[in-house]
């Protein structure tokens, strides 16, 4: 569901907003031309900096896109690039006048710029070679999702995906070895803890490296409210729910999917998070390595699909040969636009081509059309081979340890209930009946005379030879998955540098997933959440180019390499202390004090404010006085 089919389904609680802010719709384009989605599209927001003030009380521009012929000189990249150089090079003082006229000048831009109308039948074709493509990794992630995470198959058709019928069958019925599920759990906690953590505070904003000095101090707290307010919605939406589930698909089929809508407004959060399982999307990969393309398909009935597109043409039939609603193969396709204009296009089709819906679906089976400024579909991997669009996980590389290790718990399993119930043989005299014998204490059994009656048979096996070979699998599955690494230390004892130790090479061993991570994942979803905001009239625009606003990640994670060089000035510390007062004096201990509480994290509240030059002069003459 877009914002605007949200928002003709949630009507909007003035309570919430005051003003324009309340009024102003959340659909990604507010004026259309056609069923197609060509046409103009009206910009609103009130710049970096509005009125003097950021985030404040919400006020925007809503002036009307209107075309003219000398607006379509410059493209809107050249245009929004030329008016955030502007508004960074100006005083804090003049940005709220020039806001007004940003959000026109992109009006006019965008009015000025064309839609390319994406045909249906190009769309078909290329969600056939997507599905294609995706079928040569469907058995990779079925066996991976049924030894390492058997209750969350997101690879296969479920009870509960299609037919709505409840779940609730046994996941683990193949699985007799917990040490890959329980690794998995584990990896995908320690990516949640280190990236994106519960307790907030993984990001923030900051300056960037054109705005001037003397405007700095004040936009840096403007962007700390709006960093507090984006983390209030992600604090009350359901971020850490879906965001786990996201990263246990990450973790064992190498490639996760987290949809990111805008809720209504008498929720508490503006965000509401989907974890899409793979089954249900394709992706396509373009020549930059974005993965943006987006094919989700579902299976809906007739009702489903009228509550969820309202405009849509509805197919005659609605009940199958029996009491059963009839359901229907929809496709929703997410693709950038291939016109002047950014953003993106959404067309909802049938999957049959409109034959099976009756021919009533629109042109060619479609539903829907309509289009997203910002994607809502945000698809990351673990790490990615050269040519190939999927990603491949830490699961992939431990697959064959973890199906070993299954198969030897089962033998020795086999060769335990041999061990305890034990085989007997015995000789057939014509008295020793082997049918009739019960293994119970204090039972008889007759036997011939002269004749060995019943004797044990030794078991081939050795559990002692089994446990070496399964201890050595499940350390090395433990080593691929990184559970030895990322999980708590059994060592509660550890000094400071032992710690700045296993920190560094945590650092280490993710740096490569980190760094895809922050590219395809963090920035993304930060993008995504902002430009929900700013619809709704809760933030003003923010350009994250670097150039005015810069994001910075505050995980753990990110944090390890400033401890790291944190805890090396301190190594070197001691030892300048070690050469006497004269080596020691040779430090400005005030600015090692303030270099060390930026690079461990702590607010600048708890220093004590630096006095500016005059007083620091006047207070030396003072000194020299006395």
């Amino acid at each position: 569901m877009t914002e605007r089919q949200n928002r003709k389904a949630h009507p909007v609680r003035p309570a919430r907003k005051t003003g324009v802010a309340a009024k102003r719709p959340t659909s990604d384009r507010a004026v259309t031309d056609g069923a197609a989605g060509n046409g103009a599209e009206t910009r609103r927001g009130d710049g970096l900096v509005g009125a003097g003030r950021v985030g404040g009380t919400g006020r925007t521009g809503t002036d009307k896109a209107e075309a003219r012929p000398e607006d379509v000189r410059l493209s809107r990249a050249d245009q929004t690039a030329a008016g955030l150089g502007r508004m960074a090079k100006e005083p804090v003082g003049r940005l709220g006048a020039g806001a007004g006229a940003g959000a026109r000048a992109g009006a006019r831009s965008n009015a000025g710029t064309k839609t390319v109308t994406i045909a249906i039948a190009d769309l078909r074709a290329r969600f056939r070679a997507a599905m294609g493509q995706k079928r040569g990794w469907m058995r990779h992630w079925q066996e991976c999702y049924e030894f390492a995470l058997p209750q969350r198959n997101g690879a296969s058709e479920q009870p509960g995906a299609s037919g709505g019928v409840s779940g609730g069958e046994k996941k683990f019925d193949r699985v007799f070895d917990a040490t890959a599920p329980d690794a998995v759990e584990q990896l995908a906690a320690s990516l949640m803890a280190e990236i994106t953590p519960p307790s907030g505070g993984w990001f923030a904003f900051e300056p960037g490296g054109n705005v001037a000095d003397a405007d700095r101090e004040i936009l840096t707290a403007r962007l700390a409210r709006a960093a507090s307010i984006l983390q209030g919605h992600f604090d009350r939406s359901n971020f850490a729910v879906e965001m786990h589930q996201a990263f246990l698909d990450l973790v064992t089929a190498g490639t996760a999917c987290l949809r990111l809508e805008a809720d209504d407004f008498l929720s508490p959060s503006a965000f509401r998070f989907t974890a899409v399982p793979l089954r249900d999307v394709a992706f396509e990969e373009r020549h930059d390595g974005k993965m943006d393309a987006v094919f989700r398909k579902f299976s809906l009935t007739r009702d489903e699909i009228a509550r969820q597109w309202p405009d849509a043409k509805l197919p005659r039939d609605d009940r199958d040969a029996g009491d059963s609603p009839k359901r229907y193969a929809v496709v929703e396709a997410v693709l950038p636009d291939p016109g002047i204009s950014a953003g993106y296009q959404l067309c909802v089709f049938f999957d049959d081509g409109g034959e099976i819906s009756g021919g009533l679906a629109g042109e060619d089976g479609v539903i829907h059309r309509d289009r997203f400024e910002v994607s809502p579909y945000i698809a990351f991997r673990w790490m990615k081979a050269p040519g190939e669009v999927y990603g491949r996980s830490p699961v992939m590389k431990a697959l064959p340890d973890i199906k070993t290790a299954n198969k030897v718990v089962e033998l020795v399993l086999k060769n335990a209930s041999i061990a305890v119930t034990g085989i007997w043989q015995a000789d057939d005299d014509g008295v020793l009946n082997p049918a009739a014998i019960r293994l119970v204490p204090g039972s008889i059994i007759p036997k011939a005379v002269g004749s060995a009656g019943l004797t044990p048979l030794d078991a081939p096996g050795r559990f002692d030879v089994s446990d070496l070979v399964l201890s050595d699998l499940r350390d090395r599955i433990r080593r691929c998955l990184l559970a030895d690494r990322l999980g708590q230390s059994d060592q509660p004892g550890m000094t400071a540098t032992e710690v700045l130790e296993r920190a560094s090479e945590n650092a280490r061993l993710l740096g490569a997933t980190y760094g895809r991570l922050q590219a395809e994942l963090l920035y993304p979803l930060i993008r995504r959440a902002i430009h929900i905001l700013v619809r709704r009239g809760e933030l003003p625009d923010m350009p994250l180019d670097g150039d005015v606003v810069q994001l910075r990640h505050s995980a753990p994670l990110a944090q390890l390499p400033k401890r790291v060089q944190a805890g090396q000035a301190m190594d070197w510390l001691s030892r300048i202390a070690t050469l006497g007062p004269d080596a020691l004096g040779e430090v400005d201990m005030p600015q090692m004090v303030r270099w060390l509480a930026d690079q461990f994290g702590v607010p600048d509240h708890l220093l004590r404010p630096v006095l500016p030059v005059e007083a620091m002069v006047e207070t030396g003459v003072m000194e020299d006085a006395l």
